[in-house]
């Protein structure tokens, strides 16, 4: 996706955006993280700002853009993010029980990743290119 001139890692649906305005109402201001761990599986945990402490670990993917919300960050463990780094992400919304610890757990509905992969310009500008095609 291109946004202002610059490709992005990460994108949100309408459908992700609405929850996320629900939930920011409840909860201020939110950040996501995406580990790929265990408890949860892969699902992206989403935390009010300031309840998950990132670390030198951590990868910052960018911010997602919701109209009426500040950015919402968005954080991936390096370990996973070696795997990922090939990919666009995008964050929807699905009926279902929530993460144990992410925010949307009572709702009824869970966030999830939908992937793809980077195409040629996106892997250029991410410096993921072929040496020298």
């Amino acid at each position: 996706m291109v946004s202002i001139g610059q490709y992005q890692r990460v994108d949100v649906t309408d459908a992700a955006a609405s929850l996320l305005r629900e939930l920011t109402v409840q909860h201020g201001p939110l950040m996501f993280h995406q580990s790929g761990g265990c408890c949860d599986g892969s699902a992206p945990m989403c935390y009010p700002v300031g309840m998950f402490l990132t670390g030198p670990s951590d990868v910052n993917l960018g911010a997602l853009e919701v109209p009426g919300l500040d950015p919402i960050e968005v954080y991936i463990s390096q370990a996973q993010f070696e795997y990922w780094k090939y990919t666009h992400l995008t964050i929807d919304v699905v009926p279902g029980r929530g993460a144990g610890f992410s925010v949307e757990g009572p709702t009824g509905q869970r966030f999830i990743i939908r992937s793809r992969m980077l195409n040629p310009a996106e892997l250029e500008y991410f410096g993921l290119g072929p040496a020298d095609a």
